[in-house]
């Protein structure tokens, strides 16, 4: 959600703030400012609320010369998007600044505290709470570092944070419970923290995660890290295994049209050194390692928030039919609040894009602490997620920047794909299968850009039906999950209603809304329940609703049925929705473009919901 960066070195800072700034707008925001420690004259802070360009053009009137400084995108939380409740927040004396990203649950009782202390608040935020709270503690003798850790000792909630503090102008703090930093080390006597990693890959990729509850100590001559209750910690660097091109556009109007293009290569690089063919088996390193527990697990729970969810929807079908484990999908926002059956035949396997999705953090944990097996799919090396778990596999997509997920939607489905191959060949499944299984996949990637292909037709559909408000998207087993993100994509970015529906379930109510004001979308290839899907469309059309269907290359007979018709290449039925969600992701982006929406950074939405 919000971002964080920050820099200490020998350069002017503010540039590089910018610069990091911009490379985190993807992450969605409302507001955006700055601190820096500037020479003879203090702190200097600006911050306005809307797009990162308004900080830009207010910063053209000031000269700020320093080598030390922290910037800030908020997506609000506490207090509307305005000047006042945008980062950085200062104390009473404005000497201290903070950035914060995450909520500070118990901020209302440390204010009426902090009140009677005669501290004075002018915004509405949770986060001017701790520039107050930090104040108290930094006395005349107090280091800002220590001052930081007892503060924070006080706080309930979450928090990712980088402090700035005048009397200690060549250093920065930075803490981090619940919400992702990481110390960015460029050369001797520079240095950088930030939440995100894109934000700092033009000036390095050499970095150090920290882990939760640590805080760290920034100066020129180096870092340091420690626990809040003064533990030093002693952490090796990691190394960043993408670089800043990979997130840059290439020429594309978007990023998300760069990154549905980018989906055949993205399948390529998943299955790259985990495929064998001509055994039928898939080499997953994390979970050949604990083969035998795996032989153990007669119930997986799947647990994903949002797109990554109706990935899972798709991977647990997968699983039951060709591993024959009992698989269920659990959002991560409702397993935190349930006491699950949890015992030592289950595995969680959390499901995760960024790494760092709050509420598939929390059922991480809540696994962990009943002792059950614990695996991960997501793309962010070195995330929260891939971190805590037992192990795990990296979905290897690259940098996805715009919010709405396209090709990390991909890569989940092409990893539960692997994954399913490798958990049904240490039981049930036979060569054969396994073979033909390994055979389809590795002719995904060509299949997919057959369809990119049609990119033309798509946006002469999108062209049609850009101004209907409402639709519903209906398939079938496999491809109910499709459906549901499918219509996800287009109320994300195009701001239509949009509801995925299982297609047998039409009836059952949802029929009655169907007019002039809808379309519906029916994902229908020839699989196994392809006559169920005709004799859907058949009810519809009936009752003349407008009808686009997405069937298999050759099938000719829903053309007499449909409206409209999106084709796709034959495959397993396992990996239809690996194909069906491509034209899917095309029409999206082009009916939000018609609909002049802001297709990268859709309203109200953050890339990583790292708040409850």
């Amino acid at each position: 959600m919000c971002g964080i960066i920050g820099y200490i070195g020998k350069k002017e800072a503010q540039p590089i703030l910018m610069e990091g700034l911009k490379r985190m707008e993807y992450r969605g925001y409302d507001s955006a400012g700055l601190a820096i420690i500037a020479q003879e004259r203090g702190v200097f802070s600006l911050k306005k609320s809307g797009k990162l360009q308004n900080l830009s053009q207010e910063l053209k009137a000031h000269v700020v010369q320093g080598t030390a400084g922290i910037g800030h995108i908020r997506w609000a939380t506490h207090g509307v998007p305005n000047d006042i409740n945008a980062h950085p927040h200062s104390d009473c004396k404005e000497e201290i600044f903070i950035i914060h990203n995450g909520i500070i649950e118990n901020f209302s009782q440390l204010k009426q505290k902090l009140q009677k202390d005669k501290h004075q608040f002018v915004t509405a935020t949770d986060t001017e709470v701790l520039a107050h709270l930090i104040e108290s503690y930094y006395e005349k003798d107090t280091l800002l570092e220590d001052a930081v850790s007892q503060a924070l000792k006080e706080v309930v909630g979450t928090y990712g944070i980088a402090v700035l503090s005048s009397r200690e102008p060549q250093k920065i703090v930075a803490a981090r419970l619940g919400s992702p930093l990481i110390v960015g080390i460029i050369a001797q006597g520079e240095y950088m923290v930030a939440s995100d990693v894109t934000a700092i890959l033009p000036q390095t990729r050499e970095v150090v995660y920290l882990e939760e509850g640590e805080i760290v100590t920034v100066t020129r001559a180096g870092y340091s890290i420690k626990t809040l209750n003064n533990q030093a910690i002693d952490r090796k660097t990691s190394r960043v295994d993408w670089d800043a091109e990979q997130a840059e556009k290439k020429g594309f109007a978007h990023f998300m049209l760069k990154e549905i293009m980018e989906q055949p290569e993205v399948v390529q690089n998943g299955l790259r050194g985990r495929l064998v063919a001509e055994d039928g088996i898939a080499h997953l390193g994390g979970f050949n390692e604990q083969a035998k527990q795996w032989r153990k697990i007669n119930r997986i729970i799947l647990v994903a928030c949002g797109t990554a969810a109706y990935a899972a929807q798709i991977g647990s079908y997968m699983i039951e039919e060709y591993a024959g484990v009992a698989t269920v999908v659990e959002i991560g926002s409702e397993f935190r609040y349930r006491k699950p059956v949890l015992n030592d035949k289950t595995a969680v396997v959390i499901v995760s894009q960024s790494g760092e999705t709050a509420d598939s953090i929390a059922a991480l944990r809540e696994a962990k602490r009943h002792g059950v097996l614990t695996f991960s799919i997501v793309n962010v090396v070195g995330s929260t997620i891939a971190r805590e778990v037992d192990s795990g596999m990296y979905i290897h997509a690259g940098p996805e920047i715009a919010v709405a997920s396209t090709k990390a939607f991909m890569g989940m489905l092409n990893m539960l794909a692997l994954f399913t191959l490798a958990l049904g060949r240490q039981r049930h499944l036979s060569l054969v299968t396994g073979q033909r299984i390994a055979k389809e996949l590795l002719a995904l990637p060509e299949k997919i850009q057959q369809i990119l292909e049609q990119n033309d037709q798509i946006k002469a559909l999108a062209q049609k039906y850009f101004k209907y408000d409402h639709a519903f998207y209906l398939g079938r087993k496999y491809n109910f999950g499709t459906a549901l993100e499918g219509a996800l994509k287009l109320k994300e970015i195009s701001y239509a209603h949009a509801e995925g529906y299982p297609a047998g379930d039409l009836k059952h109510g949802p029929l009655a809304l169907i007019d002039e004001r809808f379309f519906l979308l029916f994902i229908a290839p020839q699989d196994s329940v392809y006559e169920k899907n005709i004799s859907n469309i058949q009810e519809v059309k009936a009752r003349r609703g407008k009808v686009i269907a997405l069937t298999t290359i050759g099938n000719k007979e829903i053309a007499d049925l449909a409206d409209d018709v999106l084709f796709i290449p034959k495959t397993l039925e396992m990996l239809t929705p690996m194909l069906a969600i491509v034209p899917l992701q095309l029409l999206a982006y082009h009916v939000a473009v018609l609909r002049q929406c802001d297709v990268d950074q859709p309203r109200n939405l953050a890339k990583s919901v790292t708040v409850e």
